[in-house]
């Protein structure tokens, strides 16, 4: 007992109730007492009638757990739901009848340990009093689990909705031939439109593991599949593979992930009743809803924005010709390797230095303050920013002038590029970045080195400032780099369905 009531929150009083359960059972029967009647139980739905699988008495600790509380009101999934009054009725019934039960016990105690102050109870009484508390149980029971499975019913409601808008669309498909075509149509875009919103709702209820936004529309899965369309007609015109690598490899994991989240929803409609009608204990649901939230998230934020897709596009294809380079920054993209994060915001701050148009809405995102304020400094004519920045190209430029000064070796600006990438991959004393020197005339090859060196010392301070000014915003970039290096990011492994 717990302050006068009984205790199944702990442990051991749940154990210790669920015995005295048993006991009170085995009691009843050898005292020949029909049980109750428990007709009603074939009306439960599968997983009650999992629970409660005949008309036996089959006493719960839940179910006095739940007469004991008496909570009128529930919330799930954020929504409230109230028991009526009968039931809170039938709850305080058999709340009375567990406490005549527990004063006879008492009395039988008392006369056995003190027979002047007691008389123990007669057969009879005992009978009476267990019939009542199992009649009172059984109705408590019929009308607690019956209005559960309603309010458990409606909280699956969003489950529903979201299979009834994905069967609607595979009916539209299955009449309609052409992808694209059918994407014009209003009704289609109407059924779209309602099924990203039931998406959206259940990642707000049910995704604990990260934001749980809700505000992802379906423009981003629409612009997404305009982007791959784009794709695949300019490579179709001889446009560069490795330049569109990252915009088709962000819009495949967008509508990879919707894809997924309506197999899911076709799945689950075969087996409802097992859907915890606490969104968020299903992992399935949750799984699939990390998924789609990661990328409509990248979605939204990159592939909706042109300007700021084509600088991702421009990095990842300087990252695979740096590779080429540097064949270390191949196997570090390949195993993650700690020293990748390190290399990864040179190179980006290197192309920055030699093409800043390309990449002016990067580092506006990531670097906001370099271009707050008024000022007069500019890399190029789009864009102001502040002396710094203006300094360290001045300084790049200087190191390439350095470097193709000289009358053999390093002519021509692809090879001075090779020999920084060299430089920043490698370190300073690797042997490949040595031989690039030698290929300089004695003459210019100190000046080069020390050259080389005082810009990547300022390079550096910059690259650290990079990751850390912003590092949520930093985070996600450089995941998004190395998910477009790899091909694609790492998805949850196929296997058994899971609801």
């Amino acid at each position: 007992m717990d302050g006068g009531r009984t205790n199944t929150k702990s442990e051991a009083g749940f154990s210790a109730c669920s015995h005295f359960l048993e006991k009170l059972d085995v009691s009843a029967t050898a005292l020949r007492l029909d049980p109750a009647p428990r007709t009603y139980r074939v009306s439960f739905t599968i997983n009650y009638r999992a629970l409660f699988p005949d008309e036996a008495r089959n006493y719960r600790v839940d179910v006095l757990e739940a007469s004991v509380e008496q909570y009128a009101v529930i919330w799930v999934n954020g929504d409230k739901f109230e028991f009526s009054a009968e039931a809170m009725r039938r709850a305080e019934a058999l709340q009375r009848s567990w406490a005549e039960f527990g004063s006879l016990l008492d009395r039988w105690h008392q006369s056995t340990n003190q027979p002047r102050l007691a008389s123990r109870p007669v057969r009879s009484e005992l009978k009476t009093i267990l019939a009542a508390l199992d009649a009172a149980w059984a109705s408590f029971e019929h009308k607690y689990i019956t209005e559960l499975i309603d309010i458990e019913e409606k909280a699956r409601r969003l489950i529903v909705q979201a299979i009834d808008c994905e069967r609607s669309l595979q009916l539209m498909e299955a009449h309609h031939s052409g992808g694209e075509a059918l994407q014009q149509l209003p009704e289609y875009r109407q059924e779209l439109t309602k099924l990203v919103g039931c998406i959206a709702h259940l990642n707000s209820v049910a995704n604990f593991r990260r934001k749980g936004r809700d505000d992802l529309t379906v423009d981003v899965f629409l612009d997404a599949m305009k982007t791959l369309t784009r794709c695949n007609e300019e490579e179709k015109n001889g446009e560069n593979k490795e330049l569109l690598a990252a915009a088709r490899s962000l819009s495949t994991d967008v509508v990879d992930s919707f894809t997924g989240m309506r197999v899911y929803l076709r799945e689950v409609e075969r087996c409802l009743e097992r859907v915890d009608p606490h969104l968020c204990n299903n992992v399935g649901l949750v799984s699939k809803l990390v998924e789609w939230e990661e990328s409509w998230e990248v979605g939204k934020n990159y592939v909706q924005h042109e300007n700021l897709l084509n600088g991702i596009c421009d990095v990842v294809a300087q990252i695979r010709g740096a590779q080429r380079i540097a064949p270390a920054l191949a196997t570090m993209c390949e195993d993650c390797d700690v020293e990748l994060f390190m290399v990864l915001p040179r190179i980006i701050w290197l192309r920055c230095l030699e093409k800043p148009s390309n990449l002016l809405d990067l580092f506006k995102g990531l670097l906001p303050h370099r271009f707050a304020g008024d000022t007069t400094k500019y890399f190029e004519d789009s864009w102001p920013c502040d002396p710094d920045l203006v300094a360290l190209r001045e300084k790049y430029l200087g190191v390439m002038t350095v470097l193709n000064a000289s009358e053999r070796g390093l002519s021509g600006q692809d090879n001075a590029w090779r020999l920084l990438i060299k430089r920043i991959v490698n370190g300073a004393g690797s042997s490949d970045l040595k031989e690039s020197y030698s290929s300089l005339l004695l003459a210019h090859r100190v000046s080069a080195e020390h050259a080389v060196e005082d810009f990547m010392h300022d390079l550096e301070a910059l690259s650290i400032e990079l990751q850390r000014h912003l590092p949520e915003d930093w985070n996600t970039c450089s995941a998004i780099l190395v998910q477009c290096l790899s091909g694609s990011k790492q998805k949850t492994q196929p296997g058994p369905f899971r609801v």
